[in-house]
């Protein structure tokens, strides 16, 4: 049921590269879809206020190995699917995730998981290899009141796949 989890995907590979420069002070950030949390462990390192989630059972146990490896305090981690409402999540004034957009579903259950997790301004990250459904995300976005800031599509490639990826980044000034 799960042959996608466990594994580090260049696109996460590459948000985690992004994470380790970004302008993080005074910024409380939530990474959607972990999975073994490379860039939160990443922005953990640097002292930033950060949270996780992921759908899978094992995601948590996988962070807690990995913070004691680097010997890092524990991080708040909510394990929880898209649909669902995790009112002790709170809100975030930035949200990250990568390779999140690879079910036809995916799209509408993430704008709104973002849109109940977004302070009034926030800013999103996601960094998608191009599975296909970043327009589809963008249109939900839109009509949530998120701003469409950069689209790059020239990333400098952790690998050969990820030419294709696209870094997309909206940002809500005020609702």
């Amino acid at each position: 049921m799960w042959p996608i989890f466990g594994l580090v995907w260049p696109a996460g590979v590459f948000l985690a590269q992004t994470m380790a420069t970004f302008a993080q002070r005074g910024k409380r950030i939530l990474e959607v879809g972990c999975g073994l949390a490379l860039a939160s462990l990443v922005l953990h390192h640097r002292g930033a206020d950060i949270s996780s989630t992921d759908l899978h059972p094992q995601a948590a146990n996988f962070l807690r190995e990995n913070l004691l490896l680097n010997l890092l305090p524990p991080l708040v981690h909510h394990a929880g699917s898209w649909s669902d409402t995790i009112p002790q999540l709170g809100r975030f004034d930035l949200i990250i995730g990568s390779d999140l957009l690879y079910e036809p579903e995916h799209p509408g259950l993430l704008a709104h998981f973002i849109d109940r997790h977004a302070h009034d301004r926030a800013e999103v990250i996601i960094v998608d290899p191009g599975r296909g459904y970043h327009n589809k995300f963008g249109r939900e976005m839109t009509a949530l009141g998120y701003h469409h800031e950069t689209e790059w599509s020239d990333l400098q490639p952790v690998r050969a796949s990820l030419r294709r990826g696209r870094v997309l980044n909206y940002r809500r000034e005020v609702r």
